[in-house]
């Protein structure tokens, strides 16, 4: 252990811990801009500037570890003077345009403005004359808001090692934009959104879509049918004042309900449908031969991802289309026929965490199965959130409801796939019913639960060992998929036969759409929340759904049928890096 001191405070820590997480220890608060727990700090603010006490140095918290007998100064009147004018410098190349901004009350810039008592503005106004990019379906691009705090570019080269944003000049001409100096949409984006989810400005975020749902609601020939993912009943309630993890389920439902939706269903629903297509899936590839291992095919970041950086392991895919755009397909199909409906006036609406659902949506003629659109309108959590706000619902006194009938019924298996591992769990269960017939002693697959990057193990089937990997975040991908490469390449069997690989740290539930502040305590927190729903489950595995058995029974035949081939599977190609 190493011992400082702060502000006089003795603090006993780990060796190479920050001074700044050395001054939480001891419950003083640094301020930062730059610093996300996630990233890597390289200190470009200055904000969290401290004093050595027996020195002129100064040396920035994030960044600087800790040695024995360091004694350091947080805070006086001189550094309160120096973070008050990198503030005002920072707010001179920043447009004061807060009150219609996204980010209005959710801004670490504006929070730190106000702080710091900032009334005045000093300094010359320079404000970047650069356009908006909105050329992505899914994320725009504001560069009259950067900040120039790197933190985009960190999460888009380490965090996901997609490198489509990148640092571009040099000294005060630096500023951060998409590779090659393209649009967003031709650069190598896969539109997962956590550049938008780690911006402390509205310098980049989600493509706002509310007013799309209002138009819908308000049409009297449009029956808006809504479908909420795993991670809203966890994500949603800390924009309310709830702790993370708070399941607030029955209550999104009532919202959705007072905000004009003609029904209600959820994607654990269509959640338990994917294990049963994935499943069967797997089961075929491993008893009559088939490329192996199979990679999930549920986020499509990844999808993204893959296609465009590992074209040639495009057959290890599982062509099970993601649970969202299952839904939209059984919504224009089997309910519109339950519920008498003309598929030609339903709007099919999904409240998802992730912002590539958005560009998901309209993929291909693959994400209108039904013959339609399937899926008309994504929003995010944090656009469901900001819209019930602004129609005045008082949320933590609404009442609770149920799903509508018939695709709202769901397992304990489809509300974890909102959690790293989550998906392969689900599969587990059911995958072990159709091989060996027999139900699971214990349904919890502890190994590939947690936050570890890549996860490891061997699932007994009863004789059979199947060797299971779970991913999260993309750089960590390449690891897995660079096995498989050289294995085919080789000509060797590959290590795995079943791989979950999630685009976001900790899976959707800190997806792009998520509330901002995603850190892996709250990722933890969330991810709980999931557990518990899925313990507290009537069922437990997917093929014990019994809406999802009767779906099959009346409409879709069985598992792999042709009708469910063609609503519910998907065919992939490479994509370019670049467009242009």
């Amino acid at each position: 252990m190493v011992h400082v001191k702060i502000n006089g405070i003795p603090v006993e820590v780990e060796p190479g811990t920050s001074v700044l997480n050395a001054a939480k220890q001891a419950g003083v608060r640094i301020p930062t801009l730059c610093y996300h727990d996630d990233l890597t700090p390289f200190g470009s603010c200055g904000l969290c500037i401290v004093k050595q006490e027996g020195s002129a140095k100064i040396i920035r918290a994030c960044a600087a570890p800790v040695n024995e007998g360091l004694s350091v100064i947080t805070h006086d009147a001189e550094l309160y003077e120096v973070r008050k004018t990198i503030l005002e410098l920072i707010l001179s190349t920043h447009p004061s345009s807060c009150l219609t901004c996204i980010r209005n009350t959710e801004c670490e810039l504006q929070d730190l403005a106000a702080e710091f008592g900032i009334r005045e503005q000093p300094f010359e106004v320079r404000l970047s004359d650069r356009p908006k990019d909105t050329s992505s379906a899914s994320i725009v691009l504001d560069p009259e808001k950067c900040i120039k705090c790197g933190r985009c570019v960190q999460v888009c080269q380490d965090l996901q090692g997609t490198f489509a944003l990148e640092f571009i000049g040099r000294g005060d001409g630096t500023y951060m934009a998409p590779a090659a100096m393209l649009k967003l949409d031709d650069s190598p984006c896969v539109k997962c959104g956590q550049c938008a989810a780690h911006c402390p400005v509205g310098a980049i975020y989600e493509k706002d879509e509310i007013g799309s749902f209002r138009k819908a609601v308000n049409d009297p020939d449009k029956k808006v049918v809504v479908q909420i993912a795993p991670s809203i009943r966890v994500g949603l309630s800390e924009s309310f004042g709830l702790p993370a993890g708070t399941v607030t389920t029955k209550k999104i439902y009532f919202a959705l309900k007072k905000l004009g939706a003609y029904a209600v269903h959820d994607t654990n629903f269509s959640a338990d449908l994917t294990i049963i297509e994935e499943g069967h899936e797997l089961v075929g590839r491993l008893t009559k031969g088939g490329v192996m291992p199979l990679l999930t095919s549920c986020c499509p970041s990844w999808i993204d991802y893959v296609q465009k950086y590992y074209p040639d392991l495009l057959d290890h895919v599982s062509s099970c289309k993601s649970p969202m755009q299952m839904h939209g397909a059984i919504t224009k199909t089997f309910y519109a026929e339950k519920a008498g409906l003309d598929p030609s006036k339903i709007y099919s609406v999904a409240i998802m965490p992730c912002t590539a659902k958005k560009f998901e949506s309209k993929r291909d003629d693959n994400m209108s199965a039904s013959g339609y659109q399937d899926v008309d309108l994504v929003l995010t959590t944090r656009e469901l959130a900001r819209m019930i706000k602004d129609s005045a619902i008082d949320f933590l006194k609404l009442e609770e409801m149920e799903a509508d009938s018939p695709i709202g019924e769901y397992s304990g298996a489809g509300t974890i796939f909102g959690a790293t591992g989550g998906v392969m769990e689900a599969a587990v269960r059911t995958a072990y019913h159709v091989v060996t017939g027999k139900e699971m002693e214990r349904v919890e697959v502890e190994a590939v639960r947690g936050l570890d990057e890549i996860k490891k193990g061997t699932v007994d089937f009863d004789g059979t060992p199947i060797r299971v990997a779970v991913v999260h975040g993309l750089s960590h991908a390449k690891e897995v998929l660079d096995e498989i490469r050289e294995a085919k390449a080789n000509g060797t069997k590959a290590p795995y036969e079943f791989i979950e690989i999630m685009a976001c740290r900790g899976g959707c539930i800190a997806g792009g759409g998520q509330p901002y502040g995603a850190n892996d305590i709250l990722r933890k927190e969330r991810s709980a929340g999931l557990y518990a729903d899925d313990k507290k489950s009537v069922y437990r595995c997917s093929h014990q759904n019994p809406s999802i058995i009767k779906l099959y029974e009346d409409f879709l035949e069985k598992p792999m049928s042709e009708k469910a081939h063609h609503l519910l599977h998907t065919t992939y190609q490479e994509l370019p890096l670049y467009k242009a």
